[in-house]
């Protein structure tokens, strides 16, 4: 009983920083883009130009948070709830001298949450004829007084919280004590909270300082691929098995294509490894500190491609060496946890089973009985599903991709995030630490949980009962 709530514990905080992060994510592109342009045009940028930097204060202050309301509206109630949301936050956004991020991400599902429960309450008792009427007005009165609301009371709130938030950061940087909230950080991206960190506390918190001061720390915090990757080369050394085998093209896929999810089974796989984690993250933040480092937009993904396409002009010396000591502490670290390693047999696959000895494919794959009794015939549509839909489930996407094709086998298999799983999908594979939450989302498709994306037989065991089905 007490591991079951536990598991629902963990399911219920992943779905609420997956919610936060989810009305970011979607939206990645048009902070880069922000971000880009913010690097170039601004007085202190790489090309300055005052016509092209007009664009920045309207993008920060309307597009990015109206952007986020629209998002965050649409996933509580679809395209009805993202204008709901969307008109409401304009409200908070009017009534402020900063972006209004935390309002939008506070605004905009409640606009949706309203307009669903208001349509619920009015389902079936609208004449025919009227339909359209009736829900563009109901629609229309909910967002002028949400937005009216929003102005006089939601808004100074949400400044006010805003600006507690805001110098409660400051002061954590000033007293030089930003490297301990490492602490913190690296065990929640173990836990698939990584997105939820990243875009929905620290990215919106980091655009406010970019605003006043053209770059900011918090960007840097979660993305570093420098803890992942020393991790990743102390296994290339002295792991053993198949976590020695994968991690080199791990390392890769972490450090160049930025999906830092790649190396949290390893880390799983061994807990105490967390202490290299915390030990990277904490180094390289140091030295961002002393060097007064920042980037201009969150680096998404994490890779260090990323990172340098953010960097403004004059802050690679910083943003490099702080990348490079934290690979070389968290490898030092690490490397001293696996040499004094007591298994004779380090392998992987205890990422998903600690307390079994499992061989051939079952090493690398988890489904339940009521699973394994469910058919495989009629297969045409297979999901990966990870947290943002866009990290470790494109690559495994990509992998199965290929081989169902390979196999000749009209299967469909795309990646999504949790929380957009269709409800037609036949197969699901998710991490094991997210299965739970897709369960929640679709418990009709056979649901398979693996704990390393790169190399799991478990492609092969799909493709090899599809063929026979």
């Amino acid at each position: 009983m007490m591991e079951r709530a536990e598991g629902g514990f963990k399911a219920k905080v992943q779905k609420f920083g997956s919610n936060l992060s989810g009305m970011v994510m979607p939206n990645i592109g048009a902070f880069i883009a922000w971000g880009i342009i913010t690097a170039l045009f601004i007085p202190t940028g790489w090309i300055p130009n005052e016509k092209f930097g007009s664009l920045v204060d309207p993008m920060i202050g309307y597009l990015l948070p109206l952007l986020i309301a629209y998002t965050g509206g649409k996933i509580v109630h679809g395209d009805r709830g993202g204008v709901v949301g969307a008109t409401a936050t304009m409200g908070v956004i009017v009534g402020a001298s900063v972006p209004m991020f935390l309002g939008a991400m506070l605004v905009g599902p409640l606009g949706g949450f309203l307009m669903k429960k208001i349509d619920k309450v009015l389902e079936g008792k609208i004449k025919s004829g009227f339909e359209m009427l009736v829900n563009n007005f109901s629609a229309g009165i909910l967002a002028a007084v949400l937005a009216l609301i929003s102005y006089v009371i939601i808004g100074p709130l949400v400044l006010a919280l805003n600006n507690v938030l805001a110098a409660g950061v400051g002061a954590i940087i000033n007293m030089g004590i930003l490297p301990l909230a490492h602490i913190f950080i690296e065990p929640a991206k173990v836990l698939f909270l990584n997105n939820a960190i990243n875009h929905g506390i620290l990215g919106p918190l980091g655009i406010e300082q970019v605003a006043e001061a053209g770059k900011s720390i918090l960007f840097m915090l979660e993305t570093n691929p420098g803890p992942g990757l020393g991790i990743l080369l102390a296994y290339m050394l002295f792991g053993k098995g198949t976590s020695k085998n994968t991690a080199y093209g791990s390392a890769i896929i972490h450090f160049l294509g930025g999906i830092h999810e790649i190396y949290f089974p390893y880390i799983l796989m061994k807990p105490s490894l967390i202490l290299a984690a915390m030990a990277g993250g904490a180094s390289g933040t140091l030295i961002f500190s002393i060097f007064k480092s920042g980037l201009v937009a969150t680096p998404s993904p994490g890779s260090i491609f990323a990172y340098l396409a953010m960097t403004p002009r004059g802050g690679y010396i910083g943003v490099l060496l702080g990348v490079l000591v934290s690979t070389i502490v968290s490898f030092l670290v690490a490397s001293a946890i696996l040499k004094v390693a007591k298994e004779p047999n380090d392998d992987i696959s205890t990422a998903v089973n600690k307390m079994e000895e499992m061989k051939g494919k079952k090493s690398s794959v988890s489904h339940t009985l009521r699973d394994e009794e469910k058919s495989y015939k009629n297969v045409k549509k297979i999901i990966f599903a990870c947290d943002a839909g866009m990290g470790s489930s494109a690559m495994g996407a990509s992998l199965l991709r290929k081989k169902i094709t390979e196999a000749g086998l009209d299967v469909e298999v795309i990646n999504k995030s949790i929380n957009d799983i269709p409800d037609d999908a036949d197969i699901i594979i998710t991490h094991k630490d997210l299965t739970q939450r897709a369960r929640a989302k679709n418990n009709n498709a056979i649901h398979l949980s693996v704990d390393n994306f790169l190399g799991s037989p478990v492609y092969d065991e799909i493709v090899e009962k599809l063929t026979k089905n």
